[in-house]
């Protein structure tokens, strides 16, 4: 098992102490908290060691996990890899693209791992149908939430749309090439809601919509390709894949036959991949250790957590 300790003990930190105290990989030595008042309450309601000092909790532990707000990532995050541990960073991997870009510096220079939180990638009704999603040409997606002044410091951009920023790059195998984008503030002085369009240099569009002051939730991603159709629908954790293929010379009575104007005929067939379901923080978590104990390259990476938050900085730029 690898000893663990976490730093920030908020809403989200909370949920990985109970994770990380529940799980088979991970022995869970304690927290930080720079909030000492919280920190004991933590640790009184529920058990857990808290530190009072973060430098004392890094070097007893082999991993860091970073769940405190995002102007803190850099500095935890590279006093714990300085010290040589592995590291876990929640979601956007930091506050500017040059903080990202020493921390991967100094994970090479460390020889130390790291992954970052961008927990869709996680989502089983996302990983019941990424092995479907081939060279999509046109991306849709919709990330709708209501009111919560939880993540207001950051625009929405970085508060939600760089799920599907991280999402999306993950399956386009293409450099970006373009960004138009607009974003408004309604409630927060940074914007609350914001459209992104992304163009990549193998054709491929992106559609992104984000907002957090919606009257209701919604979580969903459309991808397109060549004789298909696939929905995600992070939220309600559903798929939807709509496949294309030559129609048969003899259709059945039932099979659903397309004809274009030239003449072709297509027969559109359903396929309805099984969503199982997990717990997506604690798969994240887990497949992290295993990162490390089998020397392999974490799920969602430093360097792919970077080019999410570069991608996410240039829509905010164009606004």
């Amino acid at each position: 098992m690898l000893n663990v300790g976490v730093l920030g003990a908020g809403h989200l930190g909370k949920i990985h102490l109970r994770l990380l105290n529940q799980s088979e990989k991970f022995n869970l030595v304690g927290f930080f908290d720079p909030d000492a008042i919280n920190g004991k309450k933590v640790a009184d309601e529920f058990g857990y060691t808290y530190f009072d000092n973060i430098n004392k909790l890094i070097d007893a532990v082999d991993v860091v996990d970073i769940v405190t707000p995002t102007l803190s990532h850099f500095d935890c995050a590279k006093k714990a890899i300085e010290k040589g541990k592995h590291i876990f960073i929640e979601k956007p991997i930091t506050n500017t693209l040059e903080e990202a870009e020493e921390l991967l510096f100094l994970e090479k220079k460390h020889k130390v791992k790291g992954q970052v939180g961008h927990v869709e990638r996680f989502n089983p009704a996302f990983t019941a149908v990424k092995d479907n999603i081939h060279n999509p040409m046109f991306i849709e997606t919709h990330r709708l939430a209501e009111f919560n002044p939880r993540g207001t410091d950051v625009p929405v951009v970085l508060d939600l749309m760089i799920h599907d920023i991280d999402a999306i790059l993950s399956v386009v195998p293409s450099k970006v090439k373009h960004i138009n984008a607009s974003g408004v503030s309604v409630i927060s002085n940074s914007p609350d809601i914001a459209n992104a369009r992304i163009e990549f240099e193998n054709g491929c569009v992106a559609n992104l919509t984000a907002s957090r002051i919606s009257l209701k939730n919604m979580r969903k991603s459309r991808f397109f390709q060549k004789d298909a159709y696939i929905s995600v629908d992070f939220l309600e954790k559903k798929v939807e894949v709509v496949k294309m293929k030559d129609a048969p010379d003899n259709p059945g009575d039932f099979d659903m036959i397309l004809q274009n104007a030239e003449g072709l005929k297509k027969q559109i067939y359903f396929e309805n991949p099984e969503v199982e379901n997990n717990n997506a923080i604690l798969d994240e978590l887990e497949t992290f250790a295993d990162a490390i104990v089998n020397d392999t390259v974490p799920v969602v990476s430093l360097e792919q957590g970077t080019n999410a938050l570069r991608v996410a900085l240039q829509i905010i730029a164009s606004f």
